[in-house]
């Protein structure tokens, strides 16, 4: 199935293609504070609908994702890392997802802050 996403204000906007079976809730410090529920898909089934540069980029720690904002709104409609193996990888926000039901979507806690 293709999702379309995005950020609130719509300056940041892709469409990614994937079996959503299910979200990550982590309590790292950057995840418990925006609340977000990542879905993770090869970066190569996320494609960008507006430019790269309408989004700003945030890393912190170990400065190995990109945790992809708007600078206009604010919200995080994405990130950017690669997998324990290099491949390189999307963390999509679920909640920016369009006609997604929540209720739908078996949630996994994961422990980031312990990382």
């Amino acid at each position: 199935m293709i999702y379309q996403g995005s950020c609130h204000c719509g300056r940041v906007a892709y469409e990614v293609e994937g079996t959503l079976d299910g979200a990550i809730s982590c309590n790292c410090s950057i995840c418990s504070r925006r609340g977000s529920l990542l879905w993770f898909v090869p970066r190569d089934k996320m494609r960008l609908k507006t430019p790269d540069d309408a989004a700003s980029t945030y890393t912190f720690n170990k400065h190995v994702i990109k945790h992809r904002f708007c600078p206009v709104c604010g919200i995080l409609p994405y990130g950017e890392g690669v997998d324990p193996k290099g491949n390189a990888m999307a963390a999509i926000n679920v909640r920016c997802l369009e006609n997604v039901d929540l209720k739908t979507v078996p949630v996994h806690e994961y422990d980031g802050r312990s990382k």
